[in-house]
């Protein structure tokens, strides 16, 4: 039960920080670089996929094709406040965005970014190893073997190296993909 619970947590940190890794953009433009984006949908914030059509036009530009011809200007407003580095150019029907190539400088930036997220995911998981052993330890008072503690503490730490280890593939894969031209 320890096991699954230290393994579910550690995989909900795994996949939140490959959710915030598609928001590091490599040059090439992709919907999902509009991820996160809320738009102010009559006094709602709502997510930018629940108001418009996103696709790319070439490898440079993302189009964006509101439902609503009405809600150009706050989807336009919504990707400006993303602060995601982008002008959209408002053509009438839809927006226009370029996304720009990046510079050397950027990209270093875009990977101390990603280093961060993955360093924000390993803080979980070792919060979640603590969580874990005070578990053990808390059966260990109630009665369980000291054997058997030893084996469960093992345990968690392998489960905890193994999300690292996946961890840190996560980033050498995004480090690469930043740096490639």
């Amino acid at each position: 039960m320890i096991y699954d619970e230290c393994t579910k947590a550690n995989q909900k940190a795994v996949e939140h920080l490959e959710f915030e890794l598609t928001k590091i953009r490599a040059g090439k433009a992709t919907p999902s670089m509009l991820n996160g984006v809320l738009v102010d949908y009559y006094g709602t914030p709502t997510p930018i996929q629940q108001v418009a059509n996103i696709g790319t036009m070439d490898a440079r530009t993302i189009t964006v094709q509101p439902w609503e011809k009405s809600m150009l200007p706050e989807i336009n407003k919504g990707i400006i406040n993303a602060n995601l580095g982008f002008a959209p150019q408002n053509n009438g029907d839809l927006l226009i965005i370029n996304v720009p190539a990046l510079t050397e400088e950027r990209r270093r930036d875009l990977v101390k970014s990603a280093k961060a997220e993955c360093e924000n995911a390993k803080i979980v998981v070792r919060n979640n190893r603590k969580d874990a052993l005070d578990m053990v330890k808390s059966l260990k008072s109630d009665g369980l073997s000291e054997d058997l503690a030893k084996v469960a503490e093992t345990e968690v730490q392998k489960i905890t190296d193994a999300a690292i280890v996946q961890i840190d593939g996560l980033f050498e894969l995004k480090e690469k993909d930043v740096m490639t031209l």
